[in-house]
């Protein structure tokens, strides 16, 4: 497992996303076989991050799904459920389909009771009504609220797919929004 992930580590510093995919997710298969959960996860979640660069939004949500479900079980990965569900809900964001974030909502409020109360959901929830409106006003208070009490990485890719579902008035807040 681990000489898959060194591997796969390697591709990433070359820039070779696909070949790094392909080892990280090997990786993650041979960890879990091997019952080391976190180091499988951490695989799983590059695997999910590469994915949603490459546009590969339902493969990054199903396995952003999948590591909140397997981690509500285990206490000490429980607390990082809402960062994987942000993660899945960003990028149901990103295929700018509104009503598929409002159902993964109630799917994610199903699964944890108490994300429906975290600010994760209300971030997701609000940016969703932000779009849906087009209301760039209301799309940058909710980011800046967020951002003012949790520090909130805009990924290049959230803000690729934005901009392709929404007015090309977001340009101006997204470049502002980018990390420098």
């Amino acid at each position: 497992a681990s000489l898959f992930q060194e591997i796969a580590e390697l591709y990433e510093s070359e820039a070779n996303i696909e070949k790094s995919i392909e080892f990280y997710e090997k990786a993650a298969d041979f960890f879990q076989g091997e019952e080391v959960t976190t180091s499988a996860n951490q695989c799983k979640q590059k695997v999910a991050q590469f994915a949603a660069e490459l546009e590969q939004y339902p493969k990054a949500i199903e396995i952003y799904e999948e590591i909140a479900r397997h981690s509500l079980s285990n206490n000490l990965l429980k607390y990082g459920v809402k960062g994987h569900l942000l993660n899945a809900g960003i990028c149901h964001l990103c295929k700018g389909d509104v009503v598929a974030i409002t159902n993964a909502l109630e799917k994610y409020q199903d699964l944890d009771p108490t994300f429906s109360g975290t600010r994760e959901y209300r971030l997701l929830a609000d940016l969703a009504s932000a779009i849906d409106e087009e209301d760039i006003t209301k799309f940058t208070d909710v980011v800046k609220e967020f951002d003012s009490m949790t520090q909130l990485v805009i990924f290049f890719f959230f803000c690729k797919c934005i901009l392709e579902c929404v007015s090309t008035q977001f340009i101006v807040l997204l470049h502002f929004l980018l990390p420098q």
